[in-house]
């Protein structure tokens, strides 16, 4: 099984003002496949090239298993806007990430899906090939039961982040290249017990760095 429950008291900008019939809004966060500028770590090891076209086989599986996806999906880009990419603009609304760091830009993100009165929003991202269909619609119904649910990755970060209403104090941390990817998960966790709110774990998952 994919989950288990955790209870603790479980109680483009003119798109803002279209409301949608759907309920279950999907963000996608992708990174511009450039050369040089994703997978840099791992392009350290197998150089850029190699790097980039692993990347656009992530970003081409990630379109792919959410295309079916009982939800609206966004795509929201790190730097430009691309009309004709594996994104089919039919399928995905595409936005621009907003913000001073990772934090700030998935905050915005959040904060762009409330405003279009979507009940649930998930954000991914697009480097896990460990990532399948049922396992996002599955986090879909761990918030029929809980107010947030959460991936984690086996490095520390999280792979997957849900919630039903907007929570900033998920997002305010300094220091977020090595934060998300070395302590996030405990991180949120943390918050959430703190303020005693029911969420969902699913199961550990690796990306590619």
């Amino acid at each position: 099984m994919e989950l288990k429950f955790i209870n603790m008291n479980s109680n483009k900008s003119d798109l803002n003002s279209i409301p949608s019939k759907q309920k279950n809004a999907l963000i996608v966060f992708t990174r511009d496949p450039e050369l040089g500028k994703c997978k840099t770590r791992l392009a350290k090891t197998i150089g850029d090239k190699s790097a980039l076209n692993i990347y656009k086989y992530l970003l081409n599986h990630t379109a792919e298993i959410t295309t079916d996806l009982n939800a609206d999906k966004f795509v929201f880009y790190s730097e430009n806007i691309k009309e004709k990419d594996m994104w089919d603009s039919r399928i995905f609304k595409k936005h621009l990430q907003l913000g001073t760091d990772l934090g700030h830009r998935m905050e915005h993100a959040f904060q762009t899906i409330f405003k279009l009165h979507y009940e649930k929003a998930i954000i991914i991202g697009s480097d896990l090939l460990d990532l399948k269909t049922d396992l996002i619609e599955t986090a879909f119904q761990l918030l029929d039961h809980n107010d947030y649910v959460i991936g984690p990755a086996t490095d520390g970060g999280y792979y997957l982040l849900g919630m039903k209403t907007m929570n900033s104090a998920l997002f305010k941390e300094k220091n977020w290249p090595t934060y998300i990817k070395h302590c996030a998960f405990a991180s949120v966790l943390a918050v959430l017990l703190q303020q005693q709110s029911g969420f969902g774990v699913m199961r550990w998952r690796s990306d590619v760095q």
